[in-house]
């Protein structure tokens, strides 16, 4: 690609040619970037559906180990907690996963869109409405990590009172 460039570049003399040769390897390099996130994001996905099906997995187990044993007062109620506990932790990781994935996604698909309007800025000399883009960009960034933050803290939020209440059942049950 690279070597393409660089022949084009050599052949061409003129300076709209030379500059329209300069855009279109910007915009090989910008596609490389976006299929490289994709297939990032794509590998992660895969890596929490194993996750998952681990859970399940050690799930099933407990479930048969839970009815082989004899003793079936405490040794119900410590495996059920534990199931619990077990669960609410893989479906915080998964969570704390997909949303990382996201924000990562999110802030290099609004870097390519800064790359590409920075470039039709260029093309056409407009300093001003360049600026104006590039605020309007970070500021939606920005207002989507907020959000992203809320939503965790939400999650924390929601596990401590689910821990806390399966831990008051637990002392009770014993």
């Amino acid at each position: 690609m690279m070597t393409m460039t660089t022949m084009m570049t050599m052949t061409t003399t003129r300076r709209r040619t030379t500059t329209m040769t300069m855009t279109m390897m910007m915009m090989m390099t910008l596609m490389m970037m976006i299929t490289t996130m994709t297939t990032i994001t794509m590998l992660l996905v895969i890596v929490t559906i194993m996750l998952l099906l681990l859970l399940m997995t050690m799930l099933l187990l407990m479930m048969r180990w839970r009815r082989r044993s004899r003793t079936r007062t405490r040794a119900t109620t410590t495996t059920t907690t534990t199931m619990m506990m077990m669960m609410m932790t893989m479906m915080m990781t998964i969570m704390m996963t997909m949303m990382m994935t996201m924000m990562m996604t999110m802030m290099m698909m609004m870097m390519m869109m800064m790359m590409m309007m920075m470039m039709m800025m260029m093309m056409m000399m407009m300093m001003m409405v360049m600026m104006m883009m590039m605020m309007i960009m970070m500021m939606m960034m920005m207002m989507m990590m907020m959000m992203m933050m809320m939503m965790m803290m939400m999650m924390l939020m929601m596990m401590m009172i689910t821990m806390k209440t399966m831990m008051l059942m637990k002392i009770t049950i014993l």
